[in-house]
């Protein structure tokens, strides 16, 4: 499968750093740091991860004044476009701008009066960076969540919506929109409708506060694969509560899923059942871990007995269909070795090395 783009393309582009939003460009996967800005070797150490990890776009809070300096040097020296994170104080914002920002997000509900509002419009404009306008279901504008009569969803849209208006009588069109929900519905539902509303602003995706890695993937993986299968998205942070290199590692994975993006080998593995003969569970843990070390977008099969499991390793780039206590290691449809149980995860690297690097 190949990503439709004929939604998604309608989109203006809009540049962070050298990484293109919007516009039919790729999908680009995103995170945020969780360390403290003042901190500025640990900040670019967890940078430099999310880098390794495939992350295009990383997010740094600025919540005051003692962290401007610290922000520029970390913008200075970060591999990866710096967008800061600001809430509730416009002279941050502003002092981002001027110290070395590549984007901006704002929820203008929570940063003040419009004045305050437009004083950060000024300067992104003057640096020549995008703002993402990014409203939440905890924080709307509170004019439009005195609103009885409209919706959270309803609410949320046109929240979003007002601040775009705003933005583009200013003469400002460097944007791109986000309006976040914990709730895969609404999230459905606000998205669609942002799409249909704003077609030619990009979107961000993601559900917030989406929870721990496990359902925060699942919730993540429900409404952002949704979107994305739609043509809806330009680029998305999965956020868990975890380690942020996992939402990372989870974005690339759904993107892959998806047929979008490749970034590192896709494993299909059976779930096993009462003709399995080998400990599959256990071979597919061990190779699942040592693929995360290949940086090559392959398919490997490991299967468990001789119902799909033939037919599977065939058709991956490499694999193993294994029997009473054996396993035929694959490479590209052809047989190449026979070997015990013990072996198998040995041979398919020894494999996946000799041919894929």
């Amino acid at each position: 499968m190949t990503e439709d783009v004929s939604v998604r393309s309608r989109t203006h582009r809009v540049m962070v750093g050298d990484v293109p939003v919007g516009g039919g460009a790729p999908v680009s996967v995103q995170s945020m740091c969780t360390t403290k800005t003042t901190d500025v070797g640990g900040t670019l150490a967890q940078i430099a991860r999310l880098a390794e990890a495939g992350c295009e776009i990383v997010r740094v809070t600025l919540p005051r004044e003692e962290a401007v300096a610290p922000f520029a040097a970390i913008c200075a020296e970060s591999p990866l476009p710096v967008v800061a994170d600001i809430h509730f104080d416009h002279r941050m914002a502003i002092a981002a701008a001027h110290n070395g920002a590549s984007a901006m997000r704002i929820n203008p509900g929570n940063i003040g009066s419009l004045d305050k509002v437009d004083a950060v419009i000024d300067a992104a404009g003057e640096a020549g960076i995008p703002i993402r306008i990014g409203v939440n279901a905890g924080s709307l504008d509170k004019e439009v969540d005195a609103h009885d009569d409209l919706t959270q969803p309803e609410k949320l849209v046109e929240s979003a919506v007002s601040f775009v208006r705003h933005f583009r009588e200013r003469g400002f069109e460097d944007i791109v929109v986000s309006a976040k929900a914990h709730s895969v519905p609404t999230t459905l539902e606000v998205c669609r409708s942002l799409s249909r509303k704003l077609p030619d602003v990009p979107l961000h995706l993601g559900v917030t506060e989406a929870g721990t890695l496990r359902q925060g993937t699942v919730k993540n993986a429900a409404a952002v694969g949704i979107l994305l299968e739609e043509g809806i998205g330009d680029t998305m942070r999965l956020s868990l509560t975890a380690d942020p290199v996992e939402e990372v590692k989870v974005a690339w994975d759904l993107l892959s899923a998806l047929g979008m993006r490749r970034l590192r080998p896709e494993l299909v593995s059976c779930p096993t059942c009462g003709r399995t003969e080998v400990d599959l569970i256990g071979i597919a843990q061990r190779v699942e871990a040592r693929l995360s070390e290949v940086r090559q977008p392959i398919t490997v099969a490991v299967m468990g007995c001789v119902v799909n499991g033939p037919g599977e390793a065939r058709g991956a780039d490499i694999g193993v269909a294994c029997g009473r206590g054996q396993g035929l290691v694959f490479c590209q449809g052809e047989v190449v070795r026979k070997v015990s149980e013990a072996e198998i995860v040995d041979a398919l690297f020894e494999e996946i090395g000799k041919r894929f690097g």
